[in-house]
């Protein structure tokens, strides 16, 4: 008797969220730089769309390894959402390891970044590319070996004179743009359930033909 409830105290311990057998673990990744100097800047667009979904369903972030983790279960799937706090330029270290940790498939992974390729306010949802010269990605692309993870993509635009790259996402955002935030966020947080209830295709297909 006592093996056993061994057994199944140490099987209980191997996930630091309470995951089930049954349900399904999503590990949805905003990036972003920790520190309130870098909240409303451009480069954090992914910490404010995992925000604005915890917001909404009312998630708590509680501060683990490697960043601040919230839990979102709903008909048997469980998202992770997760907040590195390893600054943008290290991403890839937290993602590994919350991956590892708690043994998420990797096609069950959606990072979310700013992207100055796109216009500001349109989203492209790609399943596998290239860092397109964004540090957390390049970070990421490194630690896990691979380019074959899915990415949400938001455009902040390049509205900036040569040289300027670095100011410009590292800037907070004009009113102009702070006045379509709210709709744009709505609109992040239905692509994150549709990522995990749909499937990355259907996403795709839906999302991407909108902008």
């Amino acid at each position: 008797m006592f093996s056993l409830l061994k057994k199944l105290f140490y099987k209980n311990q191997k996930s630091e969220i309470g995951a089930t057998e049954t349900m399904k673990k999503f590990l949805i990744v905003g990036l972003g730089n920790i520190g309130t100097e870098y909240k409303n800047t451009r480069h954090n667009i992914g910490f404010k769309i995992v925000d604005h979904f915890a917001q909404k369903e009312s998630l708590n972030f509680e501060t683990k390894r490697l960043g601040d983790i919230a839990i979102y279960k709903f008909k048997g799937r469980m998202f992770i959402f997760l907040k590195p706090s390893t600054y943008m330029n290290l991403s890839g270290k937290a993602v590994k390891f919350w991956i590892e940790k708690e043994k998420v498939p990797l096609e069950n992974v959606l990072i979310i970044t700013d992207d100055l390729n796109l216009p500001f306010g349109t989203i492209r949802l790609k399943g596998k590319g290239s860092h397109g010269g964004h540090n957390g990605l390049k970070d990421i692309e490194d630690k896990l070996t691979t380019t074959n993870y899915c990415r949400f993509r938001f455009g902040v635009g390049n509205n900036f004179t040569k040289g300027r790259q670095i100011d410009y996402v590292l800037g907070e955002w004009d009113e102009t743009e702070l006045e379509n935030m709210q709709t744009l966020l709505d609109k992040g947080v239905e692509l994150i359930k549709s990522f995990v209830f749909e499937g990355l295709d259907k996403t795709m297909n839906f999302f991407n033909k909108k902008n």
